[in-house]
């Protein structure tokens, strides 16, 4: 079956790109859960865990209630009514236009981010598809496409990396790469060990001259990440792009005023956006 499948799609690549585009669509709409509930799970964890390490000093103190909460528990529901969304409410982007972007019960709007999440990651995907065709390196990054874009949404949301989805892809990729897939094993790990080392490095140094912190320790492994994918060879091309694009993004945001000069800003989604 999986055979036949394979030859279908190699005969005709319209029908594999619009595979790829249904099938990502649908991730898109996974990744809007991701985005939302894993930096609230990773809250409610450490939460959870600082409880129990000061029991004793916080015996006064009571714990609040925390609900259950997981990527599945509990079902999608508006956030300004409570309302249940049903199947066919969360069908990716099509259930925006047929609803026209409200609330089936409350009526009140429904953030435009959803389906642009959806159509972006679909757009990107279709991208990947195109260029690689039908073959296995196409599913490989289509997998490291939807983690990236996973990764961008919520750095820009709490400044945060999270390691439940970098370092999956960090170890995927050297397995990726055992069979010199994308560049040899050996390019592979020196690239993972100088992507960590080298900002870890820069940050050091950033803080022993001007005492502040330039960067997260999230952005050491998603480098690494990106070197255990890529080889070493196109790091310093890939560090220098980002730089670039984070410097003309965090200018414009300082000159047009939505930004404080010292207020930080993300650095991986702009590390995303270079290896692209």
């Amino acid at each position: 079956m999986f055979d036949q499948t394979l030859i279908f799609f190699q005969q005709y690549p319209i029908a594999f790109n619009i595979f790829v585009v249904i099938l990502s669509l649908i991730i898109g709409s996974f990744l809007n859960v991701v985005v939302y509930r894993l930096p609230k799970m990773m809250h409610n964890s450490r939460y959870t865990d600082c409880r129990e390490f000061l029991a004793d000093e916080l015996t006064k103190i009571p714990a609040k209630k925390i609900e259950p909460l997981t990527l599945s528990i509990p079902r999608s529901t508006c956030p300004k009514c409570g309302h249940h969304i049903r199947f066919y409410e969360n069908i990716p982007v099509l259930s925006r236009l047929f609803l026209q972007g409200k609330c089936s019960a409350c009526k009140n709007s429904i953030s435009a981010r959803y389906p642009i999440v959806e159509a972006t990651t679909a757009a990107l995907s279709l991208v990947v598809a195109v260029k690689w065709g039908v073959s296995i390196e196409t599913l490989l990054i289509l997998v490291l496409t939807w983690g990236l874009i996973c990764l961008t949404l919520i750095d820009f949301d709490h400044m945060l990396l999270p390691d439940q989805i970098v370092m999956p892809l960090l170890w995927f990729g050297l397995l990726v790469n055992l069979q010199g897939t994308f560049v040899p094993l050996y390019d592979a790990v020196i690239g993972a060990a100088v992507g960590y080392m080298s900002l870890f490095c820069i940050f050091w140094l950033f803080k022993l001259l001007t005492g502040k912190e330039g960067m997260g320790f999230g952005d050491f492994k998603l480098f690494a990440l990106f070197g255990a994918w890529i080889g070493r060879q196109l790091l310093p091309v890939l560090i220098l792009m980002a730089s670039v694009v984070g410097a003309i993004v965090g200018i414009s945001l300082v000159v047009f005023k939505k930004h404080q000069r010292e207020q930080a800003i993300p650095f991986g989604p702009y590390l995303a956006v270079a290896v692209g």
